[in-house]
């Protein structure tokens, strides 16, 4: 068996149903997915980049910008239903029918152009010397999630009475995942079959360096949040 260090895994379906063609949609310049590819490659932290699709117009796109297409993704792990986790166990078992293995694995999401090489470099290093299962970027909520409030019947209350009056600075930081990409010890993963585990870490990023893209609408926020990105770094 062959050992190799890292895989980065990019899943690109195709089919996106809210916004059309999102994988490959045009964001400020290039196909969205480039961003993903890049920075892997540029990390040069990977043995190989793949893009797991089963659309030909995603492949050739993936292809033009760097990222290898070695196989289509079975019709099972391309439905509404398929896991990320699903798609990683299907391409590391293709490279182990080869009698190839890695040691870390990374599924980079193919909308999340905020992606950097530095993080994605500072991660693979805590996941290596703080020996986590997996490590995936998170951001800080905004506003304390211990007063958010519901809504039932229209009338509108707090989800937790005891924190009516407990001041902000009082309660405790709370994060939520970026969506962006899940660092994973191979060996952890084959086990748990799970991107986030009891054993799993976390590198915090600003406001600024995430996006949910889950509409039109999104999408444009997106793009003005990597303007003003780029243009503080400028």
């Amino acid at each position: 068996m062959q050992q190799l260090k890292n895989i980065a895994i990019i899943p690109a379906r195709g089919g996106s149903k809210r916004i059309i063609g999102k994988n490959i949609k045009d964001f400020l310049g290039k196909p969205i997915v480039a961003y993903s590819i890049e920075a892997a490659i540029n990390s040069k932290l990977f043995d190989e980049v793949i893009v797991s699709t089963d659309d030909s117009e995603i492949a050739r796109v993936a292809q033009k910008y760097g990222a290898n297409v070695p196989f289509f993704r079975s019709k099972k792990n391309a439905d509404d239903f398929a896991t990320l986790s699903d798609v990683v166990e299907e391409v590391l078992q293709e490279y182990k029918n080869q009698d190839i293995e890695f040691q870390s694995v990374c599924c980079i999401l193919p909308t999340a152009p905020f992606i950097s090489v530095k993080n994605l470099q500072s991660s693979y290093e805590k996941l290596r010397v703080e020996s986590f299962d997996t490590i995936f970027p998170v951001l800080q909520f905004s506003f304390p999630i211990q007063r958010c409030l519901q809504i039932k019947k229209d009338k509108v209350s707090m989800v937790w009475q005891e924190h009516l009056n407990t001041r902000s600075q009082d309660l405790p930081d709370r994060y939520h995942d970026a969506g962006q990409f899940y660092w994973c010890d191979t060996k952890a993963f084959v086990k748990s079959k799970k991107l986030y585990t009891e054993n799993s870490g976390a590198i915090v990023i600003s406001q600024l360096e995430a996006q949910d893209i889950d509409t039109e609408i999104d999408w444009k926020l997106a793009e003005l949040k990597y303007k003003v990105l780029n243009e503080i770094s400028e």
